[in-house]
């Protein structure tokens, strides 16, 4: 089978329909003047890096868990999804229901915001280098004695620039992300991803799973702040399952951990190229991807990806 890539080059043919690049895991279109066609591929980057191998349906396992998630917590702020289904798409989008069924979205277009807006209730990853370094986080400060994995007092706003191709997010103060998008508008977002956050969490508790922290993306439609991009994946989440969480230790995920821990192995200096993931790695990887999807939705995969 032709990669997804090469599967969508003839969507840019289409009247109405451009195509504006590519980022390590989705294909972006303008459809219109108004509309983006989001398309996930099964693309998977490891240390900042894409591998070569592709995981079979992660790209419809990210489409499908964020679509439950933007129906999960309607009513918190506006989102930008219009429709998941091909056989509503405009400028004849709709032919090519085949190759885009399951892993993409027909989404308003909005103004982003320059910053990511994560949410952290436990002390892990980038959280967790800064805190032994500085009992904080984003300048938020912390109680002493926390270990790797702790839950933290409460969740926590910790914003991060937006980084370029090839860059790392880099983690900043909040003073500092209200001097980037402003006052007003840095409020309102650190209250609405507190509680998203608050919300997420709580329906993957019921399902045994611990959102350890997330991160959102934001943009403003007709000057009001708009969720958008993906929500609550394991691409853009700590998911931990619940009943092998231990603090002091990293927790087993719900994301591409097999291939990391794999990748920790070789003799790599985490520079592109990546390698080639053998079987084994991949088959583990798709797995957990969707089990995760089936946990926090109650849903089976196979009817998410059934036309």
């Amino acid at each position: 089978m032709q990669p997804l890539t090469s599967q969508l080059e003839h969507l840019a043919d289409l009247p109405d329909v451009h195509r504006l690049g590519a980022g390590k895991v989705r294909e972006l279109f303008a459809v219109g003047r108004d509309h983006l066609l989001l398309v996930a591929s099964d693309r998977l980057s490891a240390f900042d890096v894409v591998m070569p191998t592709p995981i079979p349906d992660k790209g419809k396992v990210l489409t499908g868990t964020t679509t439950f998630w933007l129906d999960h917590l309607a009513g918190i702020v506006p989102d930008h999804l219009v429709s998941t289904d091909p056989a509503t798409f405009p400028a004849g989008l709709a032919d090519h229901a085949e190759v885009l069924h399951g892993r993409s979205m027909l989404c308003r277009r909005a103004e982003p915001l320059a910053i990511e807006c994560v949410a952290r209730g436990y002390l892990a990853g980038s959280g967790w280098k800064e805190y032994q370094h500085s009992q904080q986080v984003c300048g938020v400060a912390l109680p002493a004695g926390l270990t790797e994995s702790s839950a933290l007092p409460e969740p926590i706003f910790t914003p991060a620039t937006k980084a370029e191709a090839g860059d790392h997010d880099e983690n900043i103060s909040y003073d500092r992300a209200a001097e980037i998008v402003g006052d007003d508008l840095a409020e309102q977002v650190r209250e609405i991803t507190l509680e998203l956050y608050a919300r997420a969490a709580d329906h993957a508790a019921s399902r045994g799973i611990i959102l350890a922290d997330t991160k959102f993306e934001f943009g403003l439609i007709d000057g009001q702040v708009t969720l958008i991009d993906e929500a609550l994946t394991p691409d853009s989440s700590r998911f931990w399952p619940a009943d092998e969480y231990e603090p002091g230790r990293p927790q087993h995920s719900f994301d591409k951990q097999f291939v990391r821990d794999w990748l920790e192995t070789l003799d790599w200096d985490k520079t592109p190229p990546g390698p080639a993931l053998p079987d084994e790695i991949v088959t583990l990887t798709r797995a957990r991807y969707v089990e995760a999807y089936e946990r926090l939705t109650g849903a089976s995969f196979d009817d998410w990806t059934t036309p």
